[in-house]
Formats: structure tokens, C-alpha cells, sequence
């Protein structure tokens, strides 16, 4: 059966270069005209029901699971939204995008997050938390484990980006534990399988990937290890972000938007073996860890308990303003997020399903 690219043809690639270009050179000017470049209060609609969601994320992970599956079940349609998954390069380009205009909604780290506000008073807010743990995993060689933060002391770590979450997750693993973050090296390295071969080589002690990507290497690989940094890690949940602006002027785009997410997690809930919810993506996405029926149950099983925190009677989506500020004191103790912000104003629980008016 033919599969759906996943990017949507209905974002020229023309508009999207045309439309990164102003978000790259409002960027360089600064906060101020960032904040300025926001078009229509659901940048990106199109008209019709139109929304670009923008990913940080490549779309070809299971971590992308839940706008992929309100994408191809419908879920999205059912709330009157056509929404185009259009993937950006990393999470600064998110945020850039989002401010530019370009779509309504993107999904971020809590990290990115708390360290962009209070380090640069951009209007962001979180309005839905997806994952209630980190959905990183650090791969390893059994031998010479990463098992400990002290283990991590004197090696280099493989990371996508310099500075970005999964570097930033490294250094809240060493400083939780009063260790100093720089005495652990960064190095730019892929995200795939493949890359386990520089763990093997002895030039990385391990690197960084998702949930699924970590599965597939320890499935390949007898000498693969998993450290789960979520063990110490308290603020590395991920969330969906909108503009005040966005909020104000456009709040029924952001609701039908959350809306459809909140039913397709409740789909994978309710899928206890999740057979229905892959068949219906494999209808629409081919992907090495969708199409292996072990890793994809298996990487599925281990988000759902991120996406519910092991409660799946708790409601969806809802961001707990205790665990919220615990993140930022976290944040602030490690160096890694300035000072002094008033994280419980940087989430707005109000347009989630069943939210009161």
C-alpha cells in the first residue's frame, strides 16, 4: 500500500524556505522583532482548517507518535482541523518558526522552554504537557557502562546539537548528583542506530536518541546499554507551546488542535496492544521502528506510561503546576535556565478538553 510523505505538499517548499528565511533574519535581529513577525493569530491556517503543527522532532520516530496518529485516524479531521506536520531543524527553529507566524502550535522540551522565557521574555506558554518524564535515552556499551552520573565524568557524549536538550539533559544528569557539568564532553553526532558503531569504536562513550531509536540498537546490538536519565532528571517533560498572542486572538485553532491529540492518546490507551492504532498508521507512514512489530509495541508501551504517568484514570494533557515549578528549580539549581521567571505564569491549562471556561 502506497505510504503518505511525511511532509504535507500543502506547504509549498517554496513558502516554507520563503517563510523560514523571515524567521531566520527576525532571529538574528532579537527578541524584539521576533515577537514582532507574527502574522495571523493562527500563523499558518491557510484557511479551511488549515493548521502547520512544527516539529522539532523528524517525523519518522514513534516519538512523533501522537500527531501522527491524530494525522492518519482522523482525529484531527473530526475536530475540523487539516493540519500539516511540517518538521523543522531543531528546537530553536521551532520557536523562531512559531514566533515568525508560520503555524500556531510546535511541541518543546520543558527545558527550551524555561530557558528561553526568562533569558529572552519571549511570549510563549506552554498549553498542554504531552510527556510527564524525559523521552531521551543515553545508548551505552556494556563495557564500559553509563549506569551512574559519575560514570559520565571524563567521557564524551554523542549529542544532535551543541546546546540543545539532549546536551542540556546531560549536564542536569552530572549537576543533580554535584558533579560539574563540563567534565563531560559534547560531540555532534547522528541520531541513528548506526552511530552505536562510534560507541563501539571507543571514540564516544554513548550518545543520545529517542525511545525508539534506543530499542532498536539494544534488539541489534548484545553490547547496547540504556541509561534513562528521567531516573534523575525531573524537568525534561514535553509540552505543546503557542504565542500569547496566538492564545488571545485564536484560542478555538489551539483547542481543536489539543483536542485531536487528546484523542489520540486515548486511543493508544484504550489499544492495549496497540495492533489497531499501528495498523492505522502503517495505512499512512512507513518507518524502520513503526514497521517492526516488537519495537513499535514495545516503544509505544514505554510512552504511553510517559504520556499518562503510569495513571491512565488521570487526565491527558494537563500540566501539574507543582512538578512545573519543581522543573524550573531544577533548572535554576543547575545553572542551566536564568532566575527570578514566575514559571507557574508560563502554562495555561484552559483550552484542554473538559478545561472550565
Amino acid at each position: 500500500m502506497p505510504t503518505h510523505s511525511l511532509t504535507s505538499s500543502s506547504l509549498s517548499r517554496r513558502s516554507f524556505l520563503k517563510r523560514s528565511a523571515l524567521a531566520t533574519a527576525a532571529a538574528a535581529a532579537g527578541p524584539t522583532l521576533l515577537s514582532a513577525c507574527g502574522s495571523s493569530p493562527a500563523g499558518g491556517s491557510g484557511g479551511g482548517g488549515g493548521v502547520t503543527f512544527l516539529s522539532y522532532l523528524p517525523l519518522e520516530t514513534l516519538s512523533m507518535a501522537p500527531e501522527l496518529l491524530a494525522v492518519a485516524g482522523g482525529h484531527f479531521a473530526k475536530h475540523g482541523l487539516d493540519v500539516t506536520l511540517q518538521p523543522v531543524k531543531g528546537s530553536p527553529q521551532a520557536m523562531q518558526t512559531l514566533l515568525a507566524g508560520v503555524g500556531p502550535v510546535t511541541r518543546l522540551g520543558q527545558i527550551d522552554l524555561m530557558t528561553a522565557i526568562p533569558d529572552s521574555g519571549q511570549p510563549l506558554v506552554n498549553i498542554g504537557t504531552l510527556t510527564r518524564g524525559s523521552s531521551l535515552r543515553f545508548i551505552y556499551s556494556k563495557k564500559k557502562p553509563l549506569e551512574k552520573p559519575e560514570d559520565f565524568v571524563g567521557e564524551t557524549m554523542g549529542v544532535p546539537s551543541e546546546g540543545g536538550t539532549s546536551s542540556k539533559v546531560v549536564s542536569l544528569v552530572l549537576a543533580n548528583a554535584g558533579l560539574d557539568p563540563a567534565k563531560a564532553a559534547r560531540q555532534v553526532t547522528g541520531l541513528t542506530p548506526g552511530t552505536f558503531n562510534l560507541v563501539q569504536q571507543g571514540r564516544i562513550a554513548g550518545y543520545v536518541v529517542s525511545i525508539d531509536t534506543a530499542n532498536i540498537v539494544e534488539s541489534q546490538h548484545d553490547d547496547a546499554g540504556v541509561f534513562d536519565p528521567g531516573t534523575i532528571v525531573k524537568s525534561d517533560s514535553q509540552v505543546y507551546v503557542a504565542t500569547k498572542d496566538t492564545l488571545q486572538k485564536d484560542p478555538d485553532t489551539l483547542k481543536a488542535f489539543l483536542a485531536g491529540i487528546n484523542d489520540a492518546l486515548e486511543a493508544f490507551i484504550a489499544d492495549e496492544s496497540f495492533d489497531q492504532t499501528i495498523a492505522t498508521l502503517r495505512e499512512s507512514y512507513s518507518f524502520a521502528a513503526l514497521d517492526d512489530d516488537a519495537i513499535a509495541k514495545k516503544s509505544l508501551g514505554m510512552m504511553r506510561d510517559l504520556w499518562t504517568g503510569g495513571d491512565p484514570d488521570k487526565p491527558l494533557l494537563v500540566t501539574d503546576e507543582a512538578a512545573w515549578v519543581a522543573g524550573y528549580e531544577e533548572l535554576t539549581k543547575a545553572g542551566v535556565a536564568k532566575p527570578g521567571g514566575d514559571a507557574a505564569s508560563w502554562f495555561d491549562n484552559s483550552l484542554l478538553p473538559g478545561a472550565k471556561a
